[in-house]
């Protein structure tokens, strides 16, 4: 869908740009988004809230699944017996 017609840029593009990590601010720069008319801001800030919140959930999830299994590395049996190998 266009959100920025004077611009013609759609929700994906700007959806693409938020996965990536940037600000609206940083978008708006980069895409030229609300800086004509401005209506389609408002639609545009919530693209970007809600691609921003999704990255933000995955990246959470991903380091506490990374801090469990390095929990559980250093936990497990192999663990302690390759250390004590290479302490011998």
């Amino acid at each position: 869908m266009i959100v920025c017609v004077c611009r013609r840029v759609s929700d994906r593009e700007i959806a693409r740009h938020a996965h990536a990590g940037l600000s609206f601010d940083e978008i708006q720069f980069e895409l030229g988004i609300a800086m004509q008319c401005g209506r389609c801001e408002n639609c545009a800030r919530d693209v970007v809230a809600r691609c921003s919140s999704a990255h933000s959930v995955a990246a959470i999830h991903n380091e506490a699944q990374t801090v469990q299994l390095a929990n559980n590395i250093l936990e497990s049996k192999a663990w302690s017996s390759s250390q004590h190998l290479s302490a011998a």
